[in-house]
């Protein structure tokens, strides 16, 4: 048995418990029979939608949370296309676009501001930004409806792991075991250290302030002066929310200590040395310091301990990806994780997680490292820019850029085919509705236009939607749970071979 542990960092006093039976019996029998499938650490987006997803498929999960009470700060984040689909997947668009504001599908890479090409291909072709700690509740609410249980107040202070499964050490000493263990605890994740998987990359060289506030000065006044400012200096602006409240972004060469945390008067010192006014600046709803430390770890999974989100990537927050990557890699995951525990998946799906999610991974740092240095006030690197600027006003170049960020252009490695194999299936009309709307339980699809197929002794795995009428320039498609494109054709035995390919053996 291998066997990991770190001192206690974090009490487990004042732990608030939701929907816990079984969690005393599940730390008495710890070296025992595993009581729980899954025990996800973090309870942020990532770990809260990779609950939901091992939920639809009837796997136990326990969420660990360190922290006793979700966030109360307001930070504005954004849901790209990609992750509002996902959210129409599985039916929570409804539950999230009245929490947010629309905002335009342009702009995004390194701040450049061009408008969003026409036809993307998506039918969620916009931004939504919305409160963090409203999109962390909305997930984890979900999650608790789907039956499964979070702890909060629990710090993961060791592990170990052997051919049967995961015992989780909690910081005041408590047992917990399990068949698979997954980190979701962020940048400075335990798991991930816990484990010793490397994490190289490089670090922070440019810190910057970013917090909400009011300012004291007339809108006018403030977006005369931003928009002086931004001719040379892009990490910088102070953009209104109403109400007087504005997201304020500011670099903090020399402002502080970076272990601590920014207060309102670094805000100000470093407005006025660049501005030549702090905007009579108050009222503070949140101050936050980021660094552009930008690290992929070298494996996503040990075993039966896997990574995903902040965990197993961090970058600057330019292009605004970083949450829309972990709640991705969750959806990649959780069906892969489910068939691994509900005994049908084939022998290598558990390893197509890193195969598949690394990558995009990779491509994610390389695009943010490349919007940092389109954001230096260096003459190289702002000659670059206005170079860039110019080639995005041809379609194809914005329109690569904005897919990218957006993440509807990946397609993952399913070997040769048509363009469409590996993509993702936009939202179409299909029979009585839209496709997303059949996808709401987490299971794979058939949509067959030629009425004459069947996916037979999957059918516990697969749904099978024959429609003739259905918005598809191919005969038939067969549809994983996280919406990708498995296989395109009309051939009965060329599709029975996909379905065993992703969904293992038929039945009966």
């Amino acid at each position: 048995m291998e066997s990991l542990q770190v001192p206690a960092e974090s009490p487990s006093n004042g732990t608030v418990e939701r929907d816990v039976s079984g969690l005393r019996s599940a730390a008495s029998g710890a070296d025992h029979a595993p009581v729980f499938d899954v025990i996800i650490a973090g309870c942020g987006p990532t770990g809260a939608m990779l609950a939901a997803e091992l939920r639809l498929h009837d796997v136990r999960v326990l969420v660990l949370e360190q922290e006793t009470e979700p966030k109360s700060f307001v930070r504005i984040v954004g849901l790209h296309m990609r992750s509002l689909e996902l959210m129409a997947m599985r039916g929570l668009l409804e539950r999230v676009l009245p929490q947010g504001r629309r905002r335009p599908a342009g702009g995004f890479f390194a701040a450049i501001p061009k408008p969003a090409p026409e036809g993307l291909d998506s039918a969620h072709a916009y931004l939504l930004g919305i409160p963090q700690p409203v999109i962390e509740r909305l997930l984890e609410e979900h999650a608790l409806e789907l039956g499964a249980q979070v702890r909060r107040g629990c710090a993961v202070a060791g592990l170990e792991q052997d051919d049967e499964g995961v015992t989780v050490e909690l910081a005041g000493g408590e047992r917990l075991r399990s068949r698979y263990l997954v980190g979701c605890d962020g940048a400075r994740s335990t798991v991930r250290k816990l484990l010793g998987v490397g994490f190289p990359g490089e670090p922070s060289r440019n810190d910057t302030l970013m917090g909400e506030m009011e300012a004291g000065v007339p809108q006018e006044e403030i977006a005369a002066k931003v928009a002086e400012i931004r001719e040379t200096h892009q990490r910088f602006w102070l953009r209104p929310f109403g109400g007087g409240v504005y997201s304020v972004l500011v670099p903090a060469a020399g402002v502080g200590d970076r272990a601590q945390p920014p207060t309102l008067e670094d805000f100000r010192q470093q407005l006025r040395a660049i501005a030549g006014t702090d905007f009579g600046v108050h009222s503070p709803r949140w101050m936050s310091r980021f660094g552009d430390a930008t690290r992929l770890a070298e494996r996503y999974r040990v075993g039966r301990v896997l990574l995903a989100g902040d965990a197993a990537h961090i970058h600057p927050p330019i292009g605004g990806q970083g949450l829309n990557l972990g709640v991705q890699d969750a959806f990649n995951l959780g069906w892969k994780l489910a068939a691994q525990i509900r005994g049908w998946a084939p022998e290598t799906l558990l390893d197509t997680y890193q195969a598949e999610r690394h990558p995009v991974a990779e491509d994610v740092l390389d695009n943010t490292r490349a919007q940092m240095e389109l954001l230096s006030t260096e003459p190289g690197p702002q000659a670059v820019r206005r170079l860039l600027t110019e080639l995005m006003d041809f379609d194809e170049v914005n329109r690569h850029l904005i897919e990218k960020i957006a993440a509807i252009g990946i397609r993952y490695d399913f070997g040769e085919g048509p363009d469409l194999l590996g993509r993702r299936l936009r939202d179409i009309d299909v029979k009585s509705g839209r496709l997303y709307d059949r996808l709401h339980r987490g299971r794979g699809l058939l949509l067959d236009r030629t009425e004459r197929l069947t996916v037979g002794g999957w059918s516990d795995r697969v749904d099978h939607l024959a429609d003739s009428s259905a918005a598809l320039d191919v005969p038939c498609v067969l549809l994983r749970p996280d919406g990708h494109v498995a296989w395109i054709g009309d051939d009965q035995q060329d599709l029975d071979d996909h379905l065993s390919r992703w969904f293992g053996e038929p039945t009966g």
